[in-house]
């Protein structure tokens, strides 16, 4: 497999803490190696962590992933509102893809659209499902109505689309 095609996720705290591994190597040279390859490298719950902005300026990633903590209460809280806005706004200035997690209603999807976030993840896209059910999903095969029906499909299958 072309390390092209594979993204490592990692927490805040497995990255920015300063350790070394078995062989002497650090967090930050073991990432530089594997992005030399061409792995992508995600911070996962970005937020919830150290959140050292100075990690972000040094170490080179391609995608922060917000925090479903952040994106819960996004519509009603403004304080939620605000980091999540700060959050895009700084990574779409270092050229950091962003992904908002646990995006579980319609208004929330639309509020990271206007706040410039373009990937999302969360129930009310999809949920987790076996790797067999997983590819009949992606490969557009019909799922049968005895199996747990994403609403998704079923809104894109009433508009024919």
């Amino acid at each position: 497999m072309s390390p092209k095609l594979l993204q490592v996720e990692l927490t805040e705290s497995a990255v920015f803490e300063r350790r070394e591994g078995r062989t002497g190597e650090s967090n930050e040279d073991a990432v530089a190696r594997l992005r030399e390859l061409g792995v992508r490298i995600a911070i996962d719950d970005f937020g919830t962590g150290y959140s050292s902005l100075s990690y972000l300026k040094r170490w080179r990633v391609d995608y922060l992933k917000i925090d479903r903590s952040f994106v819960r209460d996004l519509v009603t809280d403004m304080s939620d509102l605000a980091i999540v806005g700060a959050i895009i706004a700084m990574a779409h200035h270092l050229h950091i893809e962003v992904v908002a997690e646990g995006i579980e209603g319609w208004q929330q999807l639309e509020k990271l659209r206007q706040l410039g976030c373009h990937l999302a993840q969360g129930y009310l896209l999809a949920k987790p499902v076996p790797e067999e059910q997983c590819r009949r999903y992606l490969s557009g095969t019909p799922i049968h109505l005895t199996e747990e029906r994403d609403p998704l499909v079923d809104a894109f299958e009433a508009t024919g689309t």
